[in-house]
Parts: structure tokens; C-alpha cells; sequence
């Protein structure tokens, strides 16, 4: 477990209040319910002037969301980077995690593994591991994938659709998300042909 020491303070629950979005804090590095001895670098889910008492709700840079009450002593508190504070061992970041979903035309477990020995060379043989492995056979066909307003009115005109993306592939779908306020709409897809006269 990589770690750093920070120079910080805990603060108070009036003191949390103040912070906004873009303050950097340091919160309980508990992950998924396993306790580890130490902090994690954090932001507040919303303005602190939100909370009004209750608790406070961080997010993780490692996408685990928290409860905390700065004024309970037998909490860990929420603290921020202070010169004049205390030392205290931060996690830090050793990596990224990737999700992959690969497409392999004329997929075969010999060309699966031969990605995969390809990734262990580039990274080395302790970096890259297969947490999970799905193989599905995906049919070769395209769709169109469109984004529109989610409380739209049915059977209006195309003018309300935002293209998002053209020649998909129907598995790439699933790992895509439409921006706030709209929803994915998915058509076969057509090729687009063009009936300008030539001479």
C-alpha cells in the first residue's frame, strides 16, 4: 500500500461548512467496508453550506462516497492541508483501474491471449490482472446511437437529437452514458448516401 505523510488539520463541523466543490480534503480511506488505517483524498459532494448539520458526504479520488460527522470523536473526521497541523499518512494513488471491453473480430481464445501477453510485457507480469472475464459473441452489425431531451414529446421532428456518436457497435452501448437531462436512443444503423448528381 502506497502511502505519503500530509501535514493537516481536523476540522470543525462549522469549519467543514465552509468548504465548496473544489476544496481538497482528506477523509477515511475505508473502502467498500474495508477499514484501512489512514486517509484517502477527497472531495464534498455538495457545498458545505448545504449539510445543515447533518452529515457531511465525501467522494473519494477512488469513487467511495462517505458519511461523516467532523464533531464525533469517534469518527476520523474530515482535514484539510495545514502547514501548522499534524502529520497523518495519506493514501496515494498507485494506478488506474481499467475497465476494457475489447472487440476482437473472429475472436479466438488464442488471440485473447495473446492480448493479454502483449499487456503483461508492455506493463510487466504483477501489473496486469484479469479481475473478470465475459466472452460473448457480438454479432457484426452497426447501430446509430442518438441522444434527445428525456421528457420529450413523442413523435416530434429529429431536431431536438444531438448525434452522438455514428458506426457502434450495439456491445459499446452499454458502457457509454447520456449526459444529464437526456437519453440514449439506439436505430440500425444507415448509411448515409449521398444523391447528389454527379456528371
Amino acid at each position: 500500500m502506497n502511502t505519503e505523510k500530509v501535514t493537516a488539520r481536523r476540522l470543525t463541523a462549522g469549519e467543514a461548512s465552509e468548504l465548496g466543490l473544489q476544496d481538497g480534503i482528506f477523509v477515511s480511506a475505508e473502502m467498500s467496508g474495508l477499514p484501512l488505517d489512514c486517509f484517502a483524498p477527497a472531495f464534498l459532494t455538495e457545498p458545505g453550506e448545504n449539510f445543515e448539520g447533518k452529515s457531511f458526504r465525501a467522494k473519494t479520488i477512488f469513487g467511495d462516497e462517505i458519511h461523516v460527522l467532523p464533531d464525533n470523536a469517534e469518527e476520523r473526521g474530515i482535514w484539510i492541508a495545514d502547514k501548522a497541523g499534524e502529520e497523518i499518512e495519506v493514501l496515494r494513488s498507485a494506478g488506474v483501474l481499467l475497465n476494457l471491453a475489447l472487440f476482437v473480430p473472429d475472436g479466438s481464445m488464442e488471440s485473447l491471449e495473446s492480448l493479454y501477453a502483449a499487456a503483461r510485457d508492455a506493463f510487466g507480469a504483477g501489473i496486469v490482472q484479469r479481475w473478470s472475464e465475459e466472452t460473448v459473441a457480438v454479432p457484426d452489425v452497426k447501430v446509430d446511437l442518438y441522444e434527445e431531451p428525456a421528457r420529450g414529446r413523442k413523435n416530434t421532428n429529429n431536431q431536438n437529437r444531438d448525434r452522438r456518436a455514428l458506426d457502434i457497435y450495439p456491445t459499446r452501448v452499454r458502457f457509454l452514458e447520456p449526459s444529464d437531462g437526456w437519453r440514449f436512443i439506439v436505430e440500425p444503423h444507415k448509411e448515409i448516401v449521398d444523391d447528389t448528381p454527379t456528371i
